[in-house]
């Protein structure tokens, strides 16, 4: 006997982007969700509000004192905003700020890489968990300690290596050193180095604590060693992650100060070796003088303010534009 057969179901109605978004507006009508939708939009638009603040008044500011300069403010190697033909330039200020932050990039983003996958892939547990609490203990040292620090130990010992450069590699003319005090744009790398490690590496390990472990687990399956699971897994996952920890430390070596200020000799002056003293950063240019500034002087080191500000936002805009077009980050891809 030949069974009919079963009645055919009707198709299960999928729901379309318009239905879950028509759901989620229903769901927004609950004042719970209107109260926190109001605060997070506020606040979005509060941040907005306070940078644009920040433009226009540096801005304002800016173009009173460059209005009243007699000289090239891009270009000129002077600062002297309160003789009568007021002369001040940035020149000096850019190439130290530049110079000294890619010095401590150089020195700090593989360091703290190798940190960071040291932690969470070499060390046990009971030594990566200390250690991972000393590296954070380490960003919450105020600058003028390290500055302190820097001006007191780390510059004296550097003589050693100062002389070693010179020795080996003076003859590029960017190593080379006469002797001086070790109070240079390369010191002050080096102490932004220390203190921006920490910042870097906190974030590069929590990146790579979330690389996708069963891709891990199938690396080690066919025979992969850990380095090679590192390199294949582990790091493209990461790579967007530790841009966004670069941009971070890159973000505070622009704009150290007191650090900065206790350990370098400034002057106004570039010079072509980065061992001699001298130079100057934005930061440490505007905290030193900015007390004893008369007003015209005040409004020559907002100007300067104002083009670090510009050169921190350009960074920080480059970094977002990088980690946009890698899609591994959201691991969807890893």
């Amino acid at each position: 006997m030949t069974l009919p057969p079963p009645p055919l179901r009707p198709p299960t109605p999928t729901r379309s982007p318009d239905a879950d978004q028509k759901r989620a507006a229903r769901g927004a009508t609950r004042p719970g969700d209107r109260v926190f939708l109001g605060l997070s939009r506020g606040s979005g638009i509060f941040l907005l509000v306070i940078m644009a603040a920040i433009a226009v008044f540096l801005t304002y500011r800016s173009v009173i004192a460059i209005s009243k300069d007699e000289s090239n403010f891009l270009t000129t190697l002077e600062w002297n905003p309160t003789a009568a033909e007021p002369s001040f330039g940035i020149a000096v200020l850019v190439y130290g700020t530049i110079v000294s932050s890619i010095i401590a990039m150089v020195i700090a983003v593989p360091i703290a890489v190798g940190i960071a996958l040291f932690i969470t892939h070499y060390a046990p547990r009971k030594l990566g968990g200390p250690l991972s609490y000393v590296i954070d203990l380490l960003a919450a040292v105020p600058s003028i300690v390290y500055g302190l620090w820097g001006a007191l130990v780390l510059a004296p010992q550097l003589i050693g290596l100062y002389g070693w450069l010179d020795d080996y590699f003076g003859w590029t003319g960017i190593l080379d050193w006469q002797g001086g005090a070790p109070r240079s744009l390369f010191t002050v790398g080096v102490l932004l180095a220390i203190m921006i490690l920490p910042i870097i590496t906190s974030v590069s390990r929590e990146v790579f604590r979330q690389a996708p472990q069963m891709h891990q687990e199938a690396a080690l399956a066919l025979g992969a060693t850990r380095w090679e699971v590192i390199r294949m897994s582990v790091l493209p996952f990461g790579r967007s992650g530790v841009i966004s920890a670069s941009m971070l430390g890159l973000g505070r070596a622009l704009g150290e100060t007191m650090a900065v200020a206790t350990v370098l000799s400034p002057s106004f002056e570039i010079n072509a070796s980065l061992l001699d003293p001298g130079g100057g950063t934005f930061a440490q240019n505007i905290a030193s003088k900015f007390s004893e500034a008369s007003e015209m002087g005040r409004d020559a080191l907002i100007a300067s303010g104002l083009v670090l500000f510009v050169i921190t936002l350009l960074v920080n805009g480059a970094a977002r534009m990088i980690i946009a077009r890698r899609a591994e980050y959201s691991g969807a891809n890893a």
